[in-house]
C-alpha cells in the first residue's frame, strides 16, 4: 500500500504523537506515575463542582440535554454560545464584534490546523509563505499541522538573567525576519511552554507589524485572559481585524469536551466555517452547552480571575520553592513563571540531551516534556535546545514534589556520571 505524500508526512513523524501516546499509556495503568508532563489542568473543587451544577441543571432542564448530544450545531459552532460570547466580549472590552466573528472547533489544535494552512504553505501565484513564531521555544503542538514542509521562520530569543537561577526569554525585534515570505505571525501569550507573557507593549508592536505587512496576526489565548486567566501579570485583552484570536475551554478544567474559540474577521471565520463543514460536520456542542449560562451571566469571567488564578499562582509558589530546594546546587535556572501551568526548566551545559533525559526520568516513572521539540523552524545547531525540559505542577501535591525529588536524583547522577 503506498502512501501520499501527506499520508507519509503524518504517519512517519513521530514527535507529538508518540509524546502523547506515552502520557495516554502513564495514565492507563495501575503503577503509580508522576505526571508531569502533558497538557492536563488541576481538578479545582470549585470549577468543579460548578460544573456539575451546570450539568445536573441540563439534566434536569426539558429537552437541553437531549439537544446537546442528539443534534448537530452549525458548522459554526453552538450558536446560542457564540451569541453570548460576543456580547460579553462587547459589554467587557468593547470590542465591535458580533456572531460573526466567532467560530467554534474541535479544541485549539484543530483550529492551527485549519488556520496555519490557511496563511501559510504554496500559494496560487507561485510564493510559498512560512507561519513566522517571533518567540521560540513555542508551543509543541504547532510543529506537524503544516501540510507541506518548511513551515515555519523564527530566531533565537535574547536571554536575560534575572538572578542566579532564574532566567526570561524575550522578543529580538531587530532579528525578525519580517519580508513578503510571512504569511502569518504567532505566538502564545502566556508562552506555552515557558509561561513567559509578552507584555502589551510587545503585543502591539507585533500588531504593528501585523498591519505593515497585511498579514493575520495569530494570539494564541489557551491560558490568556479573559478566561481562564492563568496568568499572573497585568495585561490589557487585545483584538482587532487583523488579530486572531484563539481560546479554549479546555483549560477552564474543560479538556475532554474539545472546544476551541476563533474570534477573527468575517473572511476568516467564513473559511473556519467551511473547514469544520469539511472536516467536522460540525464541532462538538457539549463544552458550549456547559458553559453558555457562565458566558451570559460573565461568571466565566469572575470564575477565572477569583479562582482559577489565584489557585494556580499558589501551586506554582510552592513547586517552585520544592524546585530551588532539590536543584539550586546543579546549573539549573527557571524561566519565570508569569502564567500557564508549567515550568520551563534550562540545565546549563547538561551532559545528555533533553530526549535522553526524558526516557531516564520515565524509567524512574516521572513524565515530563523534553525541549528539544518547542523549537520549531529553529533548524540551527544551538545547544539550549537541548538543555531544557517542559515539566507541568498542576497536579496533585504528592506528584508534583515526590516528582521534583526524583526528578532531582535523575538530574544530579547525569551531571555524575559526565565527571
Amino acid at each position: 500500500m503506498q502512501l501520499s505524500t501527506f499520508g507519509e508526512k503524518f504517519t512517519a513523524h513521530a514527535g507529538i504523537l508518540d509524546l502523547m501516546e506515552d502520557l495516554g499509556r502513564a495514565l492507563d495503568t495501575d503503577e503509580r506515575v508522576y505526571m508531569m508532563g502533558g497538557g492536563n489542568p488541576s481538578y479545582i473543587p470549585a470549577i468543579q463542582r460548578r460544573l456539575r451544577e451546570t450539568m445536573e441543571h441540563l439534566l434536569r432542564e426539558e429537552g437541553t440535554f437531549e439537544r446537546m448530544i442528539g443534534n448537530y450545531a452549525s458548522p459554526q459552532g453552538e450558536l446560542g454560545f457564540i451569541r453570548a460570547l460576543a456580547r460579553l466580549l462587547r459589554a467587557e472590552y468593547g470590542w465591535p464584534i458580533g456572531p460573526e466573528n466567532i467560530a467554534l472547533t474541535n479544541g485549539s489544535q484543530n483550529a492551527f490546523f485549519f488556520l496555519f494552512n490557511m496563511f501559510a504553505g504554496p500559494f496560487p501565484d507561485g510564493r510559498r509563505r512560512k507561519i513566522l513564531l517571533p518567540l521560540t521555544p513555542e508551543y509543541i503542538g504547532y510543529a506537524d499541522v503544516g501540510l507541506s514542509d518548511d513551515f515555519f521562520l523564527t530566531t533565537r530569543p535574547d536571554i536575560s538573567l534575572v538572578d542566579e537561577h532564574t532566567f526570561k526569554y524575550h522578543i529580538d525585534f531587530d532579528a525578525l525576519p519580517m519580508g513578503d515570505e510571512v504569511g502569518a505571525i504567532c505566538v502564545s501569550r502566556p508562552t506555552n511552554p515557558t509561561g513567559n507573557v509578552l507584555t502589551d507593549e510587545e503585543v502591539r508592536h507585533l500588531l504593528a507589524l501585523a498591519h505593515e505587512y497585511d498579514v493575520p496576526f495569530i494570539l494564541d489565548n489557551a491560558y490568556g485572559v479573559p478566561f481562564p486567566h492563568i496568568i499572573f501579570t497585568e495585561v490589557e485583552p487585545i483584538w482587532d481585524e487583523h488579530i486572531v484570536l484563539l481560546m479554549s475551554l479546555s483549560k477552564l478544567g474543560l479538556p475532554g469536551p474539545r472546544t476551541g474559540i476563533v474570534i477573527a474577521n468575517e473572511e476568516i471565520i467564513r473559511g473556519v466555517r467551511a473547514l469544520n463543514a469539511i472536516t467536522n460536520l460540525t464541532p462538538n456542542t457539549v463544552g458550549a452547552f456547559l458553559v453558555r449560562e457562565w458566558v451570559e451571566s460573565g461568571e466565566i469571567i469572575t470564575l477565572s480571575r477569583d479562582v482559577i488564578r489565584p489557585y494556580y499562582q499558589e501551586k506554582a509558589k510552592k513547586a517552585l520553592e520544592w524546585l530551588h530546594e532539590s536543584l539550586d546546587d546543579l546549573p539549573f535556572y527557571v524561566h519565570v513563571p508569569e502564567g500557564a501551568f508549567f515550568f520551563w526548566l534550562w540545565f546549563k551545559d547538561l551532559p545528555v540531551t533533553s530526549k535522553v533525559l526524558y526516557n531516564r526520568l520515565k524509567e524512574e516513572r516521572v513524565i515530563v516534556v523534553p525541549g528539544e521539540y518547542f523549537f520549531p523552524g529553529l533548524d540551527e545547531a544551538w545547544p539550549h535546545k537541548y538543555e531544557c525540559i517542559r515539566m507541568n505542577y498542576a497536579q496533585d501535591e504528592e506528584t508534583v514534589r515526590t516528582g521534583i525529588r526524583i526528578l532531582s536524583r535523575v538530574v544530579h547522577r547525569v551531571y555524575d556520571e559526565a565527571g
